[in-house]
């Protein structure tokens, strides 16, 4: 996904959220960051399989004409 990081961006970027959050909070906001993924993904996942499942619609009969 991030394939030009290395291990000096990932160093600053924990720095800021460290700053940021704090020591105490930056385990809670990584728990919520991942439950929030979590939540996503299984969103995603039933959509998917729902789309699966529903059948296609059906044609509407074609009215005769009347001449």
């Amino acid at each position: 996904m991030l394939p030009n990081i290395g291990m000096g961006e990932l160093l600053v970027i924990s720095a800021i959220a460290l700053l940021l959050f704090g020591a105490k909070r930056l385990p809670e906001v990584a728990r919520g960051l991942g439950k929030s993924v979590n939540a996503f993904k299984q969103g995603l996942k039933e959509i998917s399989s729902g789309a699966e499942e529903t059948p296609a619609p059906k044609p509407l009969p074609q009215e005769e004409k009347k001449a």
